[in-house]
């Protein structure tokens, strides 16, 4: 496995600053956001696809510092009713292919979606619960008129593309958990897998090794993210785990997103990193920070920190004692 990290963390610098930064840490790969959610920083499709030139200038920025790119990423919801948002959240989604596709990049990150519950609806509707029976029927509607048609068209057009599409299962959109996660696999291919981050397993109640069995049995894990949550007991009791109350509310929130270490032990990440290798995940573990604790430079160094103690590297060779 390599470390890598997701570079809109520095998107207030330069791209070459910021890959300088990344290989004095002694990171391997670099994520790189191309728009929608993550923002185009560091890495405009528009610009890359119409300029070979700044294309290869930028491949070169990568490679020269002895770097891969894990993934672009363009997280968004191509799904969303109002049908202008959803054709930007789109478009950009079929530029970051055809650019992963000319850099010979193996992945592109982003969302399911999350539909509306009828076709003149204007904002997504994530049921989440069976009863009352309108919540089955919305979902029941989502998939097979949204979700599962959208995802076999472009699956297939990415799959065309020699390209992967790592869905990060999150909440709030249509695929969240690997059960569902499985179940648009089977249903539009095998060029659909997760981009797991076990930040977004714990706060629904799942246990990330067990998540990481589930799917990597099936083949269906494209990429990592190394992402922490805690959880305040007492205000689950308050707020549930879907609580809704704004991530600035840390002291009453049910949980909140920490940096690497922050959230669970070392111990619980060790076994998170003996689990991808049971399964076979060889790839890349990259670098979320998104805890309001803590600056991006202090986030960072810490994941950084932590996560060289866990992270398998070295093949495994013979069973010399077998």
């Amino acid at each position: 496995m390599k470390l890598g990290v997701f570079a809109v963390l520095f998107a207030d610098r330069p791209l070459e600053e910021a890959l300088d930064l990344i290989v004095s840490k002694g990171l391997q790969a670099v994520e790189i956001g191309t728009g929608n959610y993550p923002g185009n920083t560091h890495c405009n499709p528009d610009v890359l696809l119409q300029d070979d030139a700044k294309l290869q200038a930028f491949k070169h920025a990568v490679e020269s510092r002895g770097l891969i790119i894990s993934a672009l990423s363009c997280h968004g919801n191509a799904l969303h009713p109002q049908k202008a948002i959803a054709k930007d959240f789109h478009d950009t989604f079929v530029k970051t292919v055809d650019l992963a596709e000319r850099l010979g990049v193996p992945v592109v990150n982003t969302f399911s979606g999350c539909p509306g519950d009828h076709e003149d609806a204007k904002y997504p509707n994530w049921p989440v619960a069976p009863w009352p029976n309108d919540y089955q029927e919305i979902l029941k509607w989502q998939w097979e008129e949204k979700v599962i048609p959208y995802w076999t068209e472009w699956g297939k057009y990415a799959s065309d593309r020699n390209v992967k599409i790592g869905l990060e299962l999150h909440g709030g959109f249509s695929v969240h958990t690997p059960g569902n996660m499985l179940r648009l696999r089977e249903a539009a291919g095998e060029v659909i897998g997760a981009n797991l981050d076990p930040s977004h397993m714990w706060w629904q109640g799942i246990d990330p090794v067990q998540a990481i069995q589930i799917l990597g049995r099936a083949g269906a894990i494209h990429h990592f993210h190394a992402k922490d949550t805690s959880i305040d007991t007492n205000n689950v009791n308050k707020h549930g785990v879907t609580d809704m109350q704004s991530y600035t509310l840390m002291l009453d929130r049910a949980w909140q997103f920490r940096t690497v270490g922050y959230g669970h032990d070392m111990k619980v990440w060790a076994d998170i990193m003996s689990a991808l290798r049971l399964v076979g995940y060889d790839y890349v573990v990259s670098i979320e920070h998104e805890d309001g604790m803590m600056s991006v430079e202090e986030g960072f160094s810490k994941a950084v920190s932590n996560l060289q103690q866990v992270l398998i590297t070295e093949p495994v060779g013979q069973m010399w004692w077998v």
